[in-house]
């Protein structure tokens, strides 16, 4: 397949790797030219707009942050519609409101083009061995037709709904409660150091016991460890519970335990940890 990547950064550039070892023929963009000359070392193609990408691929692949950004590749000046093949179509990646996936899907869908709701899931490293979660949200037949590329991007493949916006309403609960599990975990780990408990003999009991969670383990064993380099910024889970709550509001539904969560990301964030990887949401005490 011709695959197109708009944003290669940690999720876009490790399934961009990903795509080039499995021989598909790959082009790539993205607002950092590091991004892409480390994917052109692999043998990717790199475009000089969003619509130059577009021209020349089947499926454009979007990993860009939020709302604003997909808005903007897609539908802006030099953006994706207006350059697409006839039959090419959209993958949305990014975790954002299902409002925006289904306006994006409509208005491609009036030009003719396709588009997948596929939020994705489980870090880098598993965007690059591609192991990890892609979560769809299409009419069947398009989820079929492309099932076989999908299948090699992601083994824990999901097509959880026949509307796109079933894919981003699926990551926004998985991220509500990824949320409130790290939030969890974290707080649960100052406690057993207030208490006197050493962190990494404290978090080995947890790991086989009724507390643990993938998440809380993952992120406090690197906070552990001392390792910082960042794999999921902290804006994003802030973001994604955002986002989640707002869901919430137009049923509407009160979510406390997740308003807490959601809160505790922001006032990380506010704190100036935004940047910094979210397990920084714990954070040792110095001895």
């Amino acid at each position: 397949m011709r695959l197109g990547f708009i944003g290669v950064g940690l999720m876009g550039g490790a399934m961009a790797a990903r795509a080039i070892d499995l021989g598909h023929g790959v082009t790539v963009r993205d607002l950092v030219p590091e991004r892409e000359a480390v994917l052109a070392a692999a043998g990717a193609s790199v475009a000089v707009t969003p619509a130059a990408l577009a021209a020349v691929v089947d499926l454009v692949i979007v990993a860009v942050v939020d709302a604003a950004q997909t808005r903007e590749v897609l539908f802006g000046p030099g953006g994706v519609a207006g350059a697409l093949a006839p039959g090419a179509g959209v993958m949305l990646c990014p975790t954002i409101g299902p409002a925006d996936v289904e306006a994006a899907a409509q208005a491609l869908q009036r030009q003719g083009h396709f588009c997948l709701d596929a939020p994705m899931s489980g870090g880098p490293a598993r965007a690059r061995d591609g192991s990890m979660s892609l979560m769809v949200g299409c009419d069947a037949a398009l989820f079929a037709r492309w099932q076989p590329l999908l299948a090699g991007l992601a083994s824990r493949l999901f097509h959880v709904g026949p509307r796109p916006g079933d894919g981003a309403r699926t990551k926004l609960v998985n991220n509500l409660l990824a949320a409130i599990n790290l939030a969890g975990a974290a707080e649960a780990m100052t406690l057993a150091e207030q208490l006197g408990l050493d962190p990494a003999g404290t978090l080995a009991v947890i790991e086989q016991s009724s507390g643990q969670s993938w998440v809380g383990s993952d992120r406090l064993r690197r906070a552990i460890e001392g390792d910082t380099v960042p794999r999921a910024a902290m804006a994003l889970l802030a973001k994604d519970s955002a986002l989640a709550l707002a869901a919430a509001a137009d049923l509407p539904l009160s979510l406390p335990v997740g308003r807490a969560a959601a809160e505790t990301f922001g006032a990380a964030c506010r704190a100036g940890r935004a940047e910094a990887d979210d397990s920084a949401l714990w954070q040792r005490r110095p001895r």
